[in-house]
């Protein structure tokens, strides 16, 4: 039973996140900062999600306003799709500054991966899953470590992926592609926003 619970909801939850926008975010991410560092934000990121998710459910919606973690949401996609676009070309040797920071790389991960997610389809799927298995302590936690893992591994192909793409596509052109895959996010989101 409690692997029919892990799998089931491991399947949908991986299944709904491919090639969704958390994992294009994160395989743009990975084209400006070091994949360990922003994986950090990823994962705690969805662990925060996915906690809200299984103990409170629907009551986190009821408590923040989708509208306003819409807007939110969308316009930090607008932000880092402008900061994308200005340094997409930029070579490594013109930097301003220094590198960022883990702390940085970690904080703009867990930001941008946390206020797309919050209310999203798949944060649906997860507390509507811990509400059918909340019967027992072990059925929630079953939902809670299946559901993380799949955003996990998802994030991870999309870090993956994007570090491949550097071998065959030049690093200016994927951050060009980059830049407006995330304005293109913050225009989705602001029609969301119609819609509520």
């Amino acid at each position: 039973m409690d692997k029919a619970i892990f799998l089931s909801t491991f399947g949908l939850i991986f299944l709904a996140e491919l090639g969704d926008k958390t994992q294009l975010t994160a395989m743009a991410l990975a084209l400006r900062y070091p994949w360990q560092r922003i994986f950090v934000g990823i994962a705690a990121a969805f662990l925060v999600l996915n906690l809200a998710a299984v103990l409170v459910g629907k009551v986190l919606f009821l408590l923040l306003p989708i509208f306003w973690v819409t807007l939110v949401s969308a316009l930090l996609f607008f932000y880092f799709g402008y900061s994308t676009l200005r340094h997409a070309c930029n070579s490594e040797d013109d930097d301003d500054g220094p590198p960022p920071t883990a702390a940085t790389a970690a904080r703009t991960a867990f930001i941008m991966i946390f206020m797309a997610e919050l209310g999203d389809k798949t944060q649906i799927v997860t507390a509507s899953q811990a509400a059918q298995h909340s019967e027992s302590l072990i059925g929630i936690s079953m939902v809670f470590a299946s559901s993380t893992l799949a955003l996990w591994i998802v994030s991870l192909l999309g870090i993956f992926a994007g570090k491949q793409l550097v071998r065959f596509i030049p690093l200016c052109w994927i951050h060009r592609t980059a830049g407006f895959i995330f304005l293109v996010f913050g225009v989705l989101g602001l029609f969301k926003l119609k819609g509520l």
